[in-house]
């Protein structure tokens, strides 16, 4: 499962436990916003363009600040001091999940791929050999520094 996923689940369960176990999957919860972290995520891969795609990896980042910022409030009550450390923990997996998202976020704006709405069978393979190029140039370097490393070695002994 990834980190946004989990961290919704690991929300949505404390929610329950903490209301008791009634209707756990209303309203403006923590719950419902870190539901929204999933679903931004999926929406923005589905309409297919890079672009729209950042959009909604930025309102899933919003959505994990959300989440931080009401366990922080929630750390600070004291109904919930028993549970410090778990909400410690739920604040350190929205922080990672929102690092995650930025990263992911900076790999797509150093892309040259508008999106899979865009990809041709000869952009994947343009793409394609292009991988496989640079995969057979490391190799080679990589053949090349063992080669001088290998005589150094010879030339010393």
């Amino acid at each position: 499962m990834d980190s946004d996923a989990h961290l919704h689940f690991v929300v949505a369960e404390h929610e329950c436990r903490l209301s008791g176990g009634g209707d756990c999957a209303g309203g403006e919860s923590d719950s419902h916003r870190s539901r929204s972290l999933v679903h931004a995520d999926a929406e923005g891969f589905e309409r297919g363009t890079t672009q729209e795609l950042l959009t909604f990896i930025y309102i899933a980042r919003g959505s994990a600040g959300e989440v931080r910022s009401m366990l922080c409030l929630l750390e600070r009550l004291d109904r919930f001091q028993d549970l410090k450390s778990e909400i410690s923990n739920l604040k350190s997996l929205a922080l990672s999940v929102s690092r995650q998202l930025r990263g992911w976020a900076a790999s797509l704006q150093n892309s040259e791929i508008k999106g899979q709405r865009y990809l041709t069978d000869d952009n994947r393979r343009t793409s394609q050999a292009a991988r496989e190029r640079e995969e057979f140039l490391d190799k080679l370097r990589k053949a090349q520094e063992e080669r001088i490393a290998n005589l150094q070695k010879s030339r010393h002994a």
